[in-house]
């Protein structure tokens, strides 16, 4: 008996070319080389592009919060059964492979059937991630971050690590383990931790200190449990400001990483930015990733947008490329995102409906963040903003008393004493308008 030929679940796609900017295919890379070496690095150590499991493989596609019917209609998507779960790994290896991607992510519900109790989806993750580790083996595609749905099932309506039901917390930390083993055994290079209903909706009922405490007792857990068993992956925290919750406790940046310093934390977790949750937070869309990085944190970006006038987290792949080139930037001066990445946590509209679909959308997103990067490394090697940034603070580095602030060793006593004999300071032109067109030039 002949062997069964190998199911092929996207025929009419072959693996995505680079054709170049003049092209005209839609299914062809107009930017991205992942080979080309820009400033010491390939394009694919700069991107470091991955898929995400959830809003492209796990069933719920062409949903939206106005109807549960999906519009995305897959041939493999037969039901809720684990052989339809497993099938799913073939199709999403396919996937990579032919679209080029070296890295996916996925939370543990993507993957794997909760069944009808805890240790049934244990099981179920052994399984499956079985299966996972094979196909990366054979494809050699990586994961670059895993992590744990605690925000899906009813247990977890008022929380997980903030719930104010012990119970629900307990099954979040044990669902956390679970999570922490799969990831040492598929070899992901970060493990990101999102609160989704890690808030409140009314403070009226809500013990904030109490509930902010046991997030930090569930996170010093997680890193005792990551040490004992050798797990070497990057933990990164996903601020967001509101939705599901109307205020969440991970609200932007800059409140994640003050929680950390709080609880002693900051020496075991960086920020996992999405640009679309910054913008719910106010922020323009690159505004978290330039704080965290200027304060050392940024470990990996799930790398989508958004609709400005829209109340809610759209998850639209990048389109943008004055914010690729801005984004891009500020990883280029960081000197990359490993072992983080860019994460396409992005999803198709409603009404893109085709299969070649899923292959178009995640090129174009790739190519915009290509383009963002080729603008921003000649904008760095060209030196002209570093020239006007070192210009504007030259008075910094021409006072020996300035140094001396700068080193914490300055007292306010002599920096009067140094006012009162220096004259009315001279100030200079922030340029702010020559900066914005001077990034014109590298889009």
């Amino acid at each position: 008996m002949s062997k069964k030929a190998r199911t092929e679940f996207f025929p009419s796609i072959s693996k995505i070319q680079f054709e170049g900017p003049q092209s005209t295919n839609p299914l062809a890379f107009k930017y991205y080389q992942p080979d080309e070496v820009i400033m010491g690095k390939k394009m694919r150590d700069w991107c470091r592009f991955a898929v995400c499991w959830w809003h492209t493989f796990n069933g719920q596609m062409g949903t939206d919060p106005f109807s549960n019917v999906k519009t995305h209609l897959r041939p493999w998507d037969k039901d809720s059964s684990m052989e339809t779960f497993l099938t799913r790994v073939d199709v999403a290896f396919e996937f990579f492979t032919k679209l080029g991607v070296d890295y996916y992510c996925f939370h543990d519900v993507d993957v794997a059937p909760q069944g009808e109790s805890l240790t049934e989806f244990q099981s179920n993750l052994d399984t499956i991630s079985d299966k996972l580790l094979s196909k990366q083996k054979e494809t050699g595609v990586k994961l670059l971050w895993s992590t744990q749905n605690l925000f899906s099932h009813p247990r977890y309506k008022d929380g997980a690590a903030t719930s104010p039901n012990f119970d629900s917390f307990a099954f979040g930390c044990a669902q956390t383990k679970k999570m922490l083993d799969v990831g040492k055994k598929l070899n992901a290079e970060t493990h990101v931790f999102w609160g989704g209903r890690e808030g409140f909706a009314t403070a009226l009922n809500t013990k904030v200190k109490s509930e902010l405490d046991h997030m930090a007792s569930f996170l010093k857990m997680a890193v005792a449990y990551k040490k004992k068993i050798g797990f070497t992956a990057q933990f990164t925290i996903e601020p967001k400001a509101r939705e599901p919750t109307a205020h969440q406790y991970d609200y932007d940046a800059q409140t994640v990483i003050g929680f950390l310093y709080q609880h002693g934390l900051e020496n075991d977790f960086k920020v996992n930015i999405e640009p679309n949750h910054t913008t719910l937070a106010g922020h323009d869309y690159e505004h978290d990733l330039r704080m965290a990085s200027a304060l050392g944190m940024l470990g990996s970006i799930d790398c989508n947008a958004g609709q400005p006038y829209l109340g809610w987290d759209t998850d639209e792949f990048p389109s943008d490329p004055r914010k690729a080139l801005l984004s891009m930037l500020i990883v280029v001066e960081q000197g990359g995102i490993a072992p983080g990445g860019n994460n396409f946590d992005c999803k198709l509209r409603r009404e893109s409906t085709d299969i070649e679909d899923m292959f178009i959308a995640h090129i174009g997103g790739m190519d915009c963040l290509a383009r963002g990067l080729i603008g921003a490394c000649k904008l760095v090697q060209e030196g002209l903003m570093k020239k006007a940034l070192e210009t504007r603070y030259s008075s910094w580095n021409t006072s020996s008393l300035a140094k001396k602030v700068e080193d914490g060793k300055a007292t306010l006593e002599e920096i009067e004493a140094y006012a009162l004999a220096a004259s009315e300071p001279k100030t200079s032109s922030g340029k702010q308008e020559y900066l914005e067109q001077l990034i014109n030039r590298y889009i």
